[in-house]
């Protein structure tokens, strides 16, 4: 039997940071966090080769003493709690006393902090073993810098992702505390280059802005709202205003961001129905409620909390989110402000005003002279005599317009009997005109065609990189159809026996996808030149990572310019995006954001299946000879029988099918 033994200091620390310290994203997190309860007003994050190299995180709060460095990284030494009852009743964002103690287990760490602004200590940590400590100067505050992360653990280093995406890392969770402390100016520096800077004025929209553009921020609702356990405030975008994923939803508890899936639920419900499918708004709630309601102490990092009355905050939440969005209706109407800070109007008012629009009623005063006019004997009668005229009018002018009609309904009648004889069609009958399947030119027409070739060298490799072997076949199977008819989303069709119903939409997507698609291949982008650029503002977190997708996005056909200050210049767009360019190339980014790391080929199916269906929103009515050319392209789709989504396009029912329909043998 092995023997139990007491595990080392320095050992137990490498343990406990391996829970804490998960990535240099969770060292700035605990690092700022801990500036935050040290009441700073100005935090500055500086990082150097996404943060492997060196972490660095300067505050102007009260400092710690010289005496009481030690003991800020030892494991389970804090300043926030003294005994069991403090920890039913946390306002400050750490409580544990670990975050110091495990960074320094795993790097090289140095801290510079003053009380007075006067006289500093300096201290050095390496792997949880302390250096020195001396005196130096330093400005009122802390200054931790974290060098060389994760020297002594390989392992934890080796799965580290690639360095922009923990820059990325970085760059969400401080764009995620800016926003729960808009009363903290907070910058942050990536190898000298800054990507974040808040004002620190307390106004929550600016905030927004330098987060996520200018644009954005005017586009926001303001959410108030309170019972007895809880205070909402926040910023909600309007319906029209989404984005592909719940990564722009922040909620913020006593100033933490926490993830808690019932409460963005309560955010989504708010909307109802005017959000569009597998859209998300954007929002920043922040969320004040009493210490005694909320456990911290569930979670590691602290993103996750138990409430105590979580279906009333959510309730609160849901209402506070409608309140909003009416309150913006009716400023859309012209009867209020663009925001209301009032949302409970009384009603009686809002009518009073509604019926005043025009002259003071009340105040008006009678002309000088005025009087009723006197009616003499006579006038009733005449009165009488006019009404009665006026009742026999109107009953000969009913009875001329029912004749009218049904002189019309018979001629449309007759109509439409002729119409039906002639669209009766012996197919082995010849016709004069070009309606019907067999003309006297078809012989002619069919040696025309014979002659040119259907596909040209080069376009046939294109074909080949673009048509799977599976699809090509599925495309060769596909028979020429007869139009039949059409309903409202599906049409109709016959091959021998064999009867086809095809989706309009999904037949039609194939079609634009497949044009797309080979656009993009040949490097056919024609481009529609604008007289006054697209301006997209993002996020520092998206600027980046679409910054670095530049070249990939130009051979798509996107071409995008960096216009600093997170924002990216358009002057021209690909012509095959259709309706306004603006929102479609929008949704694109967004989608190429949401997007998994993609191969060239695999982002270009991606882009044009995303650009299909935004290009065929819905059905449309298609007369015959559109139909029935639709018939004739869709045959010559890379895969005829789905659209690019892999929705079914064309359904197949043979004689046999159609006999188990109607339950015959």
């Amino acid at each position: 039997m092995a023997e139990i033994h007491e595990l080392s200091e320095n050992l137990t620390n490498q343990i406990a940071a391996g829970e804490v310290i998960e990535r240099p994203a969770s060292v700035v997190k605990e690092l700022v966090e801990n500036a935050i309860d040290a009441e700073a007003t100005r935090i500055r994050v500086e990082v150097l080769k996404s943060g492997l190299t060196q972490i660095s995180v300067q505050d102007n709060g009260i400092g710690i003493a010289p005496d009481q460095i030690d003991l800020a990284f030892m494991r389970h030494a804090t300043s926030k709690i003294k005994n069991e009852r403090d920890l039913f009743n946390i306002a400050t964002l750490g409580f544990r006393g670990e975050a110091l103690a495990s960074i320094a287990a795993v790097s090289h760490a140095e801290i510079l902090t003053s009380t007075d602004g006067q006289i500093g200590t300096k201290a050095g940590f390496s792997g949880g073993i302390k250096n020195f400590q001396e005196d130096a100067g330093s400005p009122k505050g802390t200054k931790i810098t974290v060098r060389d992360l994760f020297y002594n653990t390989p392992a934890r280093l080796k799965y580290l992702k690639s360095p922009k995406t923990e820059l990325l890392k970085i760059v969400d969770i401080v764009d995620r505390i800016a926003l729960g402390h808009p009363e903290i100016s907070l910058t942050l520096a990536s190898d000298g280059k800054v990507l974040l800077r808040t004002p620190g004025n307390g106004n929550l929209k600016q905030d927004v802005a330098n987060i996520y553009g200018r644009k954005v921020a005017e586009e926001m609702l303001t959410v108030e709202s309170e019972d007895p356990d809880f205070t909402l405030y926040g910023l909600v975008s309007q319906p029209d205003l989404t984005r592909s994923n719940r990564n722009f939803i922040s909620i913020l508890l006593n100033g933490r961001y926490i993830k808690n899936y019932q409460l963005a639920a309560a955010l989504m419900d708010g909307y109802g129905t005017q959000l569009a499918g597998k859209k998300y708004p954007i929002a920043v709630l922040a969320i004040e409620a009493d210490p005694l309601l909320v456990d911290v102490n569930v979670h590691p990092t602290k993103e996750e909390v138990r409430l105590s009355k979580e279906k009333e905050l959510s309730r609160l939440i849901t209402g506070a989110v409608s309140q909003a969005l009416l309150g913006q209706e009716e400023a859309g109407s012209g009867s209020s402000p663009l925001f209301k800070l009032t949302p409970y109007k009384n009603k009686t008012e809002m009518d009073q005003l509604e019926f005043n629009l025009g002259k003071n009623v009340v105040d008006s005063k009678r002309p000088d002279g005025f009087s009723l006019p006197e009616v003499s004997e006579a006038e009733p009668k005449a009165i009488e005599k006019a009404k009665t005229k006026q009742a026999e009018s109107a009953f000969e002018a009913k009875a001329d317009v029912e004749l009218k009609n049904k002189q019309l309904e018979e001629a449309t009648k007759e109509s439409e009997e002729k119409t039906a004889v002639r669209d009766y069609v012996d197919l082995n009958q010849v016709r004069e005109d070009d309606q019907y399947v067999l003309t006297k030119t078809w012989d002619q027409n069919v040696l025309d065609q014979a002659q040119f070739p259907p596909f040209a060298g080069e376009d046939q490799a294109v074909g080949e990189e673009l048509i799977a072997p599976a699809d090509r076949a599925l495309a060769a199977n596909l028979p020429e159809l007869t139009l039949l008819g059409q309903t409202k989303a599906y049409l109709v069709a016959s091959h021998k026996e064999d009867l086809y119903l095809l989706d309009q939409v999904a037949v039609r997507r194939r079609l634009e996808y497949d044009k797309i698609v080979s656009s993009i291949q040949k490097a056919e982008n024609y481009q529609q030149g604008l007289l006054e650029p697209m301006v997209f503002d993002f996020g520092p977190y998206d600027y980046e990572k679409l910054k670095d997708q530049l070249p990939k996005l130009k051979k798509l056909g996107l071409i995008l310019e960096d216009f600093g200050q997170n924002a990216l210049l358009m002057r021209s767009y690909p012509t095959w995006i259709k309706g306004d360019p603006m929102s479609e190339i929008r949704e694109l980014l967004d989608q190429f954001l949401n997007a998994r790391k993609l191969d060239e080929g695999k982002m270009v199916s991606f882009l044009a299946a995303r650009a299909a269906e935004m290009a065929v929103p819905r059905r449309i009515k298609l007369s015959g000879s559109e139909a029935s050319q639709l018939l004739r392209d869709i045959a010559k789709a890379s895969d005829p029988y789905r659209d690019a989504s892999g929705q079914v396009a064309i359904v197949r029912l043979s004689q046999t099918d159609l006999g188990k329909l109607f339950k015959k043998n």
